[in-house]
């Protein structure tokens, strides 16, 4: 767990309790910690919810990457936190900052298809990379210097069938017939995140919002067990 906020409700607790009776008392620790873990699921579900309505089609291992551990009546604490992963390239969406690159450079891709979240599929760069046509580096352009992955053109040899290419005497799929480079993947510095996750602020409000009730709820339920 990497990414985690601290949040009293002893507050909430204190005003709650001021009128309760000699039998309540002895319950206010369970019935807190039950309001606690209540409280954090709800918060996990709101910040899932959050994320994807943030993103546009996040993964689902950034979906799912809010988790949340549930409060004992001898600690009264719940906690709910982004796992080490995800916690590391979610952090400017909540702080501020440039992304957080995988490697020393932004891949941004061109001309290569992505997968159903609008991302480079995993090991696409591993398999461009084996292909003969396809090389990785810097090549100069007329808008400058641009790096990134890019395909040789094939050229025809004369009477050769249109829009086919020959490699050792195989039809190569997917050549670059344009006739001259084709950039596929460019590689660029990190960019400054424009959105916001606002998690913190988020799970203030709704931890305001819910614990009264929740603790409310959880405190008739151990009464009416205590009896």
């Amino acid at each position: 767990m990497t990414d985690i906020f601290d949040m009293s409700v002893r507050a909430n607790v204190k005003e709650i309790t001021r009128t309760l009776s000699r039998l309540a008392h002895t319950q206010i620790n369970f019935a807190t910690a039950q309001a606690l873990t209540a409280l954090a699921k709800e918060v996990q579900v709101d910040e899932t919810r959050n994320i994807g309505s943030t993103f546009n089609k996040p993964k689902p291992f950034t979906q799912k990457s809010v988790g949340v551990q549930g409060a004992r009546k001898d600690t009264l604490q719940a906690k709910v936190f982004v796992r080490p992963i995800a916690a590391r390239y979610l952090e400017p969406y909540e702080k501020g900052g440039s992304h957080v690159l995988s490697g020393r450079a932004l891949i941004n891709p061109k001309n290569i298809k992505l997968d159903s979240y609008g991302q480079l599929p995993r090991k696409a760069l591993a398999r461009l990379k084996a292909r003969k046509d396809i090389f990785i580096g810097p090549v100069k352009t007329k808008s400058g210097i641009v790096n990134g992955v890019w395909q040789r053109a094939y050229h025809r040899p004369k009477g050769s069938e249109r829009g086919r290419s020959r490699q050792g005497g195989e039809v190569r799929r997917g050549a670059n017939t344009t006739g001259r480079l084709k950039l596929l993947i460019r590689f660029g510095d990190a960019l400054t995140v424009k959105k916001r996750l606002n998690y913190r602020s988020q799970a203030r409000a709704l931890i305001d919002r819910r614990f009264n009730a929740l603790f409310t709820e959880a405190m008739s339920k151990a009464l009416a067990s205590a009896r």
